[in-house]
């Protein structure tokens, strides 16, 4: 037998689970449950196991409750905070994860784990190995016991530990009871340190002998020993590990049995523990994997599909399928312009094929047609059933909408499942969920086809290959929806976010995509050049207010102008150390009253909108169309809000003339008008729903002026004036995303101290508000998510670091991340009832745009008064009575955009 096999390993689980928690960042899982600690510890004790332990093991932690110690001391441990709530809710699945590991977990009542470990120590037979970061334990090292700190390495014998502390590991109490204990509370002696506390033991030999002599000792730490003599008696008691307890086992009796697999597989998936997961799956495949998926790496089987004969197999798979994975692998991402070079689909897991029809590289022949291959498809993409599942599926309906095929069935959509799930957990393309969710390391565009210059087209690659490459996105997709969907539809609000939001709006944005808006090129040119002509204006203004000519685009000399030349405050730095000139530093002078800075922002505000707008647009306009076809994505912010590229149509700037001047460009179709349906207000009305506050909701309710009613309340006045208004408007939004008193007041151009009265007072007016506030705050702190009205989830990975600035900004997300996200749902519904309403009605009208909380269609003139009543009642209706207040809108009608606001 070997000393390792003789050798009892005492952990000292609390020790660990404090220092694991402090030490790593908040992690949590995909449910938002806190992992930090569970991460920490568990890998520690794995590398223990791996590396130290036989058989003879146990993890021993504290016992909740009051011990024998509070007794001797009523201040014991008494300044030390609660246990966080994060760290408590990890302590009883790690005990759980310990248990299924084989290893005996130990906790006694009215001692410490110190205590159990020093008893058991004391007991055994053989050598001891004790691992912790405890100082204290340093007491129980003898020519048997050894300690071992597993997070940084280090060993202690007792050679070690004299080197450590000064003196011997019989010495230790003594040595603690000088010092004492500041996270444990012991009192010690004031102004006697480490090196103090030594010297005096190596020259008196004990505690007791010292404080005979105590007399001898000089000056003011002389002094201070002798006021304390009376309480160190208390501290050694206080300091002692007790190795004499009654305990109910012996430490021959602590041995590892062999691990419940299945639980710790359970346990590793739950809370996303992946490196062990991956590992325990090396080691112990499972025999039934309970996620619907077979082994971890079983055989593939993907087919290239060549010809008749292997098509019309694959058919009858498909038909026979309750549903199947569908992908297309075309030459661009432009869904406008975008040729169908195959298709994938998959049946089953790690059963995939791959039609080419448009390969070029070595072995493309020989290969079907892409007219023949959808003829025989059209059946099947065009029935609601088989349902269709995929990634990105808009972009393929998109597509092959092109081809004049109208996909339909389209259920379920992976990248929507994981954003659903989690918005915040992860990318949501397909590699990364692979990645995530599969542990799979697909094969990228990238490593197949080249990058950069270098990179060749898919139809080039070796068609081998590209059928991997295309078989394995349909198979991954497939096996991304059976790992996701059941997650999603195990919690009722969010499978019916996905169910009755995401999935039906998909359809709604790839017709609003292809339909595309007209832009006007000319008013752009005409735009352009005006842009052009103000910023040389500019830019001689701000010449003669340096004092000589400088480029307006270069950092490098703003900063020295700025600074060095002018002497301008340094407001802040960059990360090498040099004056920052980004914008809220040029801001922050402009408030100062200098106006250079006013005049460089004036200048790149203006060249933004010239670069990104006037002179980017023309060139997205769509030869055959005439229109700009914008790119609309579901799974990017993470409040539900759309966004959109090429154009970014969230982006047109409308707080400047010049930025509203550009919506003048989207213009009607002649015979046509664009009609905007614009939410009002409708984050602040939905903080009177969720905070239930009876003054905002009977001012809603009574259809009053929200900004001037809250005015009133604020500013204590009958009728509030203009400047007020807009006053209370900036509080009114600035609370919602947590706007401090700094800030308000920076915005209103009051102090710091005026602007906290505004807000004081407006809590004493709306109550509820600021209960609201508090309740979301702390709903989110124990449940790691808040949700929208409609279910969704919304994540706060942040919402427990230890970081206050990142802790603070999640607390403020909380609060607007519910409003913003039932705001983003309402806006989604509206839109899925109002292409529906068109389509039933045999509408010309057309949905073109969705913009923030607005909608605008292109609307034959002839039917403008039927089409905005029937807007107008759909969105107001969009929240399905869920809401406490009324949705208001404000309509406009124009031939532009501009116009119609």
């Amino acid at each position: 037998m070997t000393q390792r096999d003789e050798r009892l390993v005492l952990v000292d689980g609390s020790s660990y689970l404090y220092r694991a928690y402090f030490a790593l960042p908040a992690l949590t899982s995909r449910d938002g449950e806190p992992t930090g600690a569970l991460h920490g510890v568990l890998n520690m004790l794995h590398k223990l196991l791996a590396e130290e332990a036989g058989e003879r093991i146990a993890v021993v932690f504290d016992a909740p409750g009051r011990t024998f110690r509070d007794d001797l001391f009523e201040r014991y441990k008494a300044h030390r905070p609660p246990m966080p709530e994060e760290l408590r809710a990890q302590r009883e699945p790690l005990k759980e994860a310990i248990a299924a590991l084989g290893v005996p977990v130990l906790e006694v009542d009215g001692v410490e784990a110190d205590d159990v470990i020093g008893t058991l120590a004391a007991r055994a037979a053989g050598p001891v190995l004790i691992s912790t970061t405890d100082k204290d334990m340093a007491q129980l090292v003898d020519e048997r016991v050894e300690l071992l700190n597993t997070m940084s390495g280090s060993r202690l014998d007792a050679a070690g530990v004299r080197e450590k502390f000064g003196v011997p590991p019989a010495a230790i109490r003594d040595y603690l009871a000088l010092v004492g204990d500041t996270s444990d509370n012991i009192p010690g002696v004031p102004k006697v340190g480490p090196k103090t506390a030594a010297k005096w033991l190596n020259e008196y030999g004990s505690l007791e002998a010292l404080r005979e002599r105590a007399d001898e000792i000089r000056g003011k730490v002389g002094e201070s020993l002798r006021a304390h003599l009376d309480e160190l008696p208390l501290s050694y008691d206080l300091a002692t590990i007790r190795c004499d307890l009654e305990l109910d086992l012996q430490p021959g009796e602590l041995r590892r049995s062999a691990p419940d697999t299945e639980a710790l597989r359970r346990l590793y998936r739950r809370y996303d523990l992946r490196r062990l997961l991956a590992e325990l799956e090396a080691e112990a495949p499972a025999a039934d994997d309970p996620e619907g998926d077979p082994d971890p790496d079983p055989e593939v089987a993907y087919t290239l599909v060549r010809d008749e004969a292997e098509l019309g197999a694959w058919l009858e798979q498909l038909e026979a399928a309750e549903a199947f994975a569908l992908d297309l692998e075309t030459d661009s991402l432009d869904y406008m312009s975008a040729a169908i070079v195959g298709l994938s689909v998959a049946v089953a897991p790690y059963r995939a094929a791959y039609i080419p029809v448009g390969h070029t590289g070595e072995g493309a022949s020989p290969q079907l047609g892409l007219e023949r291959v959808l003829e025989r498809l059209r059946p099947l993409l065009e029935a609601e059933a088989p349902q269709k599942i995929g990634q990105n599926l808009k972009y393929d309906m998109s597509v092959l909408a092109g081809y004049g095929v109208a996909l339909r069935g389209v259920a379920y959509d992976t990248m929507l499942e994981s954003y659903v799930l989690d918005a915040t957990a992860t990318r949501h393309d397909l590699d990364s969920l692979a990645a995530k969710y599969l542990d799979v390391e697909t094969v990228t565009y990238e490593q197949l086809c080249g990058k950069g210059a270098k990179q060749i087209p898919f139809a080039e690659v070796d068609l081998e290959r590209a059928g991997h490459y295309a078989a394995e996105d349909a198979d991954i997709a497939l096996r991304l929806h059976r790992h996701l969907y059941p997650q999603v539809s195990a919690e009722a609000g969010l499978q019916r976010v996905f169910t009755a939001l995401e999935m039906p709006l998909l359809p709604v944005l790839s017709r609003v995509e292809r339909h595309g808006v007209r832009v006007d090129r000319q008013v752009l040119e005409r735009q352009s050049g005006e842009l052009a002509e103000r910023m040389g204006e500019v830019e001689a203004r701000a010449h003669e207010a340096a004092g000589e000519a400088f480029n307006l685009a270069s950092p490098q000399q703003i900063q020295a102008i700025l600074f060095e030349r002018m002497g301008l405050p340094v407001v802040q730095r960059t990360p090498k150390g040099q004056p920052s000139t980004a914008e809220a530093v040029l801001e922050e002078l402009s408030a100062q009253g200098h106006e250079l800075p006013r005049l460089i922002l004036e200048h790149r505000s203006l060249a933004k909108l010239k670069s990104t707008y006037t002179d980017k647009l023309p060139q997205l306009i769509h030869p055959r169309t005439g229109r700009v076809h914008t790119s609309y994505h579901q799974a990017v912010t993470a409040t539900g809000r759309l966004s959109s590229s090429d154009p970014n149509l969230q982006n047109i700037p409308v707080r400047t003339e010049e930025g509203r001047r550009i919506r003048k460009a989207f213009v009607a179709e002649p015979g046509c008008r664009l009609l905007t349906a614009d939410y009002s207000q409708v984050e602040l009305r939905i903080m009177a729903h969720l905070s239930g506050d009876s003054g905002l909701l009977e001012a809603f309710a009574r259809g009053a002026d929200i900004h001037r009613a809250t005015a009133a309340e604020v500013f204590g006045v009958e009728r509030a004036s203009d400047e007020q208004r807009r006053a209370a408007k900036t509080i009114n939004f600035g609370l919602i995303y947590g706007m401090s008193a700094w800030g308000l007041g920076r915005q209103l151009g009051l102090p710091r101290d005026q602007a906290q009265r505004y807000i004081d007072r407006y809590f004493e007016r709306y109550p509820g508000v600021q209960a609201f506030m508090e309740r979301t705050r702390e709903q989110a702190r124990q449940r790691g998510y808040v949700e929208t009205v409609l279910g969704r989830r919304l994540y706060l990975p942040e919402i427990g670091s230890r970081n206050r600035q990142r802790r603070e900004y999640a607390e403020r997300t909380a609060i607007n991340a519910p409003m913003q996200g039932t705001a983003a749902d309402l806006i989604k519904r509206a839109m899925i009832d109002v292409d529906a309403w068109l389509a039933e009605a045999g509408s010309e009208a057309r949905l073109v745009m969705q913009v923030h909380d607005e909608l605008v269609l292109e609307v034959p003139e002839g039917e403008l008064d039927a089409v905005a009543a029937r807007v107008r009642e759909l969105m107001g209706g969009a929240d399905g009575g869920a809401l406490r207040v009324p949705l208001e809108l404000e309509l406009g009608v124009g031939g532009d955009w501009e116009e119609a606001h």
